[in-house]
Formats: C-alpha cells, structure tokens, sequence
C-alpha cells in the first residue's frame, strides 16, 4: 500500500503577526489517504456529491473549498436556500465519517514560543512540518508502508520555503528521527505542491477539516476566540474518530 498525506495550512508562519489575536496560531492538517482509496472511493463519490448539490460542467469542475461554502458563494450559491444547506451538510457529514483516512494537526502558539526561545532553531512552519511527519512516520512504519507528502500550493517565495523545509527534514532528520528513517519510508525526496484549483480530493478534504480541527485544539487550550459554525462543531465530532491513535497514544492533536 503506497499512502499520501494532504497538507492544509491554517494562520500564517511570520513570527512578527504573533502579537495579535487573529494571527497567534499556526496549524497544519494532514489527512493521510491510501491513494488506491483515493482513486477508488473518495474521487468519485466526492464528484458524485458535487455533481448531485451543484451540477458541475466537465470543463470545469467544482473544487471544494470551506470559506466559500460556509458563505454560499459562487459556485456554492445552491447552499443559500436552507432546505439544500441542510440536505449537503448531512450528506457531507456522513461521508466524512465514512471515508476511510486519518489526521494529524500540529497547533503552534507563535507567541509563546517566540517568548520562550531567544534563538528560533526552525521558523514555525517548518516546526509544525517536523512535527507533523515524525507522525506521519510512526503511521508508516505500524503499517509497514511507503508513503509521499503534498501540500496545497500558496505560490511563489511560500511554495519554495514548503519545498525547502521538507528537504531539510529528507537530508537532516529532526531532533527525534534520524534522516534514514524518513528516506526508508518516504518515496520521494521532494514535496508535491499542487493548488487545488486541479480538482485532487485529499487537498480538498484537509481544507475542509483544516480549521474545525484546528479550533477543537485551541477551544482545548481555552484560546478560541470565536463561537464555532455549527457545520463545524459537527465535524469536529466526526473528527474524533479520525485522528491518528497507536495504542493508547494520540498522535493526531499536538499544540506545541
């Protein structure tokens, strides 16, 4: 079995943003997919969902994305009439429940460790990065399988700091995980950095889980500072049954 593991970004990496309140935290969601279940199962049920709620032309499919969902904008406008928002959300929620996948979010409070450390070793993404794969490993070795890694493109100077920093892990390791076990398990050297505007399932789903996941971690720190869509405290519940666990152990919420 050959795995992927999505990556969505919550928030922003500049250390400078971290005094104020709308910028403190940075987060990273992987969801981990088998990419013969991708192509089986969460492709073509994901298209069969837009195409029943949307109705989608071929030459230009629709691409799931949270905000404009949440805000029935084009070309979600279907989800302004009530009756068809409840419908989408109560077909969307089961099949977040019954797809097969599993997440790691890695939450950075930017502030305190701006505070705590004289001398940043990492710059936070690549912080919350390390984190986030040292996890993806453990899943790969208790599956005994190879895996890659792809993050939704930002562009420019953001998608080649993303490419650097995973370089740096492939060539150096982390302070807990030598470089070799990344390399044995891991199928290429380089990141995938894909935009959604492609149509790949896994991106799509780690942005719709991206920030109720990262909200469940901050409302466990008592550091939400909003009141939760009600979407979303939905998927938060689904969310539960998806993070990472080996054991006894919860690899899948980590605030650092």
């Amino acid at each position: 079995m050959k795995y992927r593991i999505y990556i969505d970004e919550v928030g922003n990496p500049d250390l400078g943003s971290s005094d104020n309140p709308n910028h403190r935290y940075l987060s990273l969601t992987g969801v981990i997919l088998d990419l013969d279940y991708v192509r089986r199962t969460l492709h073509p049920q994901m298209e069969a969902l837009k195409q029943r709620f949307f109705e989608p032309h071929p030459d230009e499919p629709i691409v799931l994305r949270r905000k404009e969902m949440l805000h029935a904008a084009e070309p979600f406008a279907a989800l302004a009439d009530a009756t068809v928002r409840a419908e989408f959300d109560t077909e969307l929620l089961r099949l977040l429940q019954e797809w097969q996948y599993s997440v790691v979010t890695v939450c950075l409070d930017k502030k305190h460790h701006r505070e705590t450390y004289n001398t940043w070793r990492y710059d936070p993404y690549h912080y919350c990065l390390a984190v986030m794969l040292e996890r993806y490993l453990f899943f790969l070795d208790e599956a005994d399988a190879r895996g890659d890694v792809m993050a939704e493109a930002r562009g420019g100077k953001a998608d080649t700091r993303l490419k650097a920093s995973f370089e740096r892990l492939w060539q150096a390791g982390t302070d807990y995980v030598e470089a070799g076990r990344f390399q044995a398990r891991f199928t290429s050297r380089q990141l995938k950095v894909k935009p959604k505007a492609v149509n790949i399932a896994g991106l799509q789903l780690a942005d719709l889980l991206a920030h109720p996941s990262r909200d469940e971690i901050l409302a466990e720190q008592g550091a939400l500072q909003r009141t939760q869509h009600e979407f979303a405290r939905k998927a938060v519940a689904v969310l539960r049954a998806k993070y990472y666990v080996s054991g006894t152990k919860v690899y899948g919420k980590k605030f650092i």
